[in-house]
């Protein structure tokens, strides 16, 4: 690979920064264990040490929702509608992409293939600084466009209010509980199951680190979406690209977290020059400097390529979250690239559009899983299991010899008799081995 100019790096600790907090890892720890031990009494005690809060009940009932759901303006609800059918278009389409099957690989012999969902998912949505309503949609869309019977909602309140939009939003998409509940409680909660909260089989949504880490321990108890990391933004632009635009996007996605990685390869260091100078311009003024400028700061890079091409072939080693294509033909990356978490094609796109409103997933793989997965989808929620049935004497005798042949090189004798039987039972074959008489009981 050619040689890569580093306009801007990130800094020496960021490079250096481990993945998880040893003491995040050991606080997640002891609040799952002792939920798992004490159930809501403990899921009550963490909600009023971290979040000031504990109602009557944690369940919002349907005359709370819809009271809470009546202090939205309408316009919010309006567009939570239009967002939420344009999630169900698109998780549909994935839906009716996953055929189930049977076919006769052999005569009499039948093979299938159906793909069920999961009987019970938990959706969070995180409150904090920032209450992201799209969660709702991500989450619990896909989950009831995959076939999902029941799925248990949680969100916290912020400093003491009730999410009111984020809510409507869990409502509209289908969820069948809502919980007034946040953080590795509400998580281990849904996991682990309690007297009020029923258990879950699967679990998505994003966090802060104590989530995301309770996450990661509880994955095995049940199935979730990702392993969660920092969102990502990385930016391929050419020479032709308006300076101004990636710096307002590279922005866009840095003001996520103070460690969100946000990193532009281009052909040009004329145009990434003016994309450093218009950030220094936009972070001083920007609302969510506090995160973004931090971000830019430790985890922002700038990069000059020789051409195009080279910057595909580097921007792949990043397997970055979100990949931005601001080029003259920016459907070459459909080719040219295989490890990101989503693309975002051409000028009159973002993935300020994929976080939002335009109907993908935005529950991607960052921290370069995006080498081996890709993001939150409707077949996350199901389950694809076969089956088979052998309905011929004739392809029954011939499956036990080859069965005993091929267990019998792997010297198991269990499985091999349990061919040899068949083999004999519908075939010519005689057993080499003399069944003893059943004992009596």
């Amino acid at each position: 690979m050619p040689a890569a100019r580093h306009l801007k790096t990130t800094s020496a600790d960021a490079a250096t920064a481990p993945n998880s907090d040893p003491a995040v890892t050991e606080t997640v720890t002891q609040i799952i264990a002792d939920v798992r031990d004490r159930g809501d009494a403990a899921v009550r005690e963490y909600s009023e040490k971290f979040d000031k809060w504990s109602p009557p009940s944690f369940k919002l009932s349907d005359a709370d929702i819809e009271q809470i759901i009546g202090g939205v303006p309408a316009e919010v609800i309006a567009d939570i509608k239009t967002v939420q059918h344009n999630v169900r278009v698109f998780a549909q389409h994935q839906r009716d992409s996953l055929a189930d099957f049977e076919v006769e690989t052999a005569p009499g012999v039948h093979l299938g293939q159906r793909n069920l969902p999961v009987s019970a998912a938990g959706a969070y949505a995180p409150g904090g600084r920032y209450p992201l309503v799209a969660s709702a949609h991500m989450t619990t869309v896909t989950a009831k466009v995959a076939g999902v019977p029941h799925v248990t909602a949680c969100t916290p309140p912020i400093r003491g209010e009730i999410p009111a939009a984020t809510v409507a939003a869990f409502h509209l998409a289908g969820a069948d509980d809502i919980y007034l509940l946040g953080g590795v409680q509400a998580v281990a909660a849904m996991a682990l199951g309690t007297d009020t909260i029923g258990k879950v089989d699967m679990l998505a949504g994003p966090g802060n680190a104590y989530v995301a880490e309770a996450k990661r321990q509880l994955f095995g108890t049940v199935g979730i979406d990702l392993f969660a990391g920092p969102t990502e933004i990385l930016i391929i632009a050419d020479g032709d690209a308006d300076p101004f635009i990636v710096a307002v996007d590279l922005l866009s996605q840095a003001e996520h977290g103070p460690d969100s990685p946000a990193i532009l390869i281009t052909e040009s260091e004329t145009l990434a020059r003016e994309v450093i100078g218009h950030i220094d311009a936009l972070l001083p003024e920007m609302p969510t400097r506090d995160f973004a400028a931090p971000a830019w700061r430790d985890h922002g890079q700038v990069i000059v390529v020789d051409d195009i091409d080279a910057a595909y072939d580097l921007a792949d080693t990043f397997a970055a979250e979100h990949v931005q294509i601001l080029t003259a033909d920016p459907r070459r990356a459909l080719s040219a690239m295989t490890s990101y978490g989503a693309l975002f094609l051409g000028e009159k796109t973002c993935v300020s559009y994929g976080d939002k409103v335009i109907g993908t997933n935005h529950t991607l793989p960052t921290r370069h899983a995006a080498r081996y997965t890709g993001g939150l989808w409707v077949g996350k929620y199901l389950k694809t299991v076969t089956y088979q049935e052998v309905t011929t004497a004739a392809a029954s005798a011939e499956l036990g010899a080859l069965c005993g042949r091929a267990a019998r090189v792997e010297l198991f004798e269990g499985h091999a008799r349990s061919g040899d039987v068949r083999a004999a039972k519908f075939g010519d074959a005689t057993l080499t081995w003399a069944p003893p008489e059943p004992a009596l009981r």
